[in-house]
């Protein structure tokens, strides 16, 4: 979703990127690569900030391509620092989204730009994956694409485009069935160790996922808003 976000963003050479909660930092990469950004990259976990800076270095983006440990709700930045941000996958995850939403605003300019996609979800339990959501806070704590976009409207974001890519979401799942049953056969025929692994569960968690998303209880959606 990288590039439809930058696409929709209109990011050009020298657009100053927050990359909130990057991971390992791939979108950082993308960005700077494709659209010139220069892009300042944080996350909670030092293991991915370390790795994201060595590679950064290795492929001589160290001058573009910035991370460091920071919380979303307590953004280290001061007021209109950047351009743009960008929150993939992650923001479904925050304890206190309004307090992120708030430091969002804050942080950006005057005409700034928020890109986000991430996993959505209907108000109604849903009883098959209700195991999987003890293990995965991000699909766990997910909101309705309305409910995101009224967190932004609240701190004076100017909702732009919200866009329906839930397809990507059975995509996903699609694979990785694929890829526990490959695991599965693997194991059968002792050419992969994996002890403890419940594969009768896990396919479950799966197959429940896959129908969730396909009768709209799981989702993905892509939302732009501005300062």
């Amino acid at each position: 979703m990288t590039g439809r976000l930058g696409s929709l963003l209109g990011f050009g050479p020298g657009s100053r990127v927050l990359d909130v909660a990057a991971g390992r930092e791939t979108s950082a990469f993308y960005l700077v690569d494709t659209f010139g950004c220069v892009v300042t990259g944080i996350d909670l976990s030092e293991d991915n900030i370390r790795l994201a800076a060595a590679e950064a270095e290795q492929c001589g983006l160290g001058t573009s391509a910035k991370f460091q440990l920071a919380d979303a709700e307590a953004l280290p930045f001061a007021k209109g620092a950047f351009d743009a941000i960008v929150c993939e996958c992650a923001f479904c995850t925050f304890p206190k989204k309004p307090a992120a939403a708030r430091e969002f605003h804050r942080v950006l300019k005057p005409g700034g730009k928020l890109g986000l996609s991430d996993l959505t979800r209907s108000e109604e339990s849903i009883p098959e994956l209700e195991g999987l959501l003890s293990w995965i806070a991000c699909i766990g704590d997910a909101l309705r694409a309305g409910r995101y976009t009224a967190l932004f409207e609240q701190v004076e974001f100017e909702v732009k485009c919200v866009e329906d890519h839930s397809y990507a979401l059975v995509e996903m799942v699609q694979k990785v069935q694929g890829k526990l049953l490959g695991a599965e056969i693997a194991a059968g025929l002792k050419k992969l160790d994996l002890p403890g692994v419940d594969f009768s569960t896990a396919k479950q968690f799966a197959q429940a996922a896959l129908k969730a998303t396909r009768d709209g209880s799981l989702g993905y959606a892509l939302i732009t808003a501005a300062v």
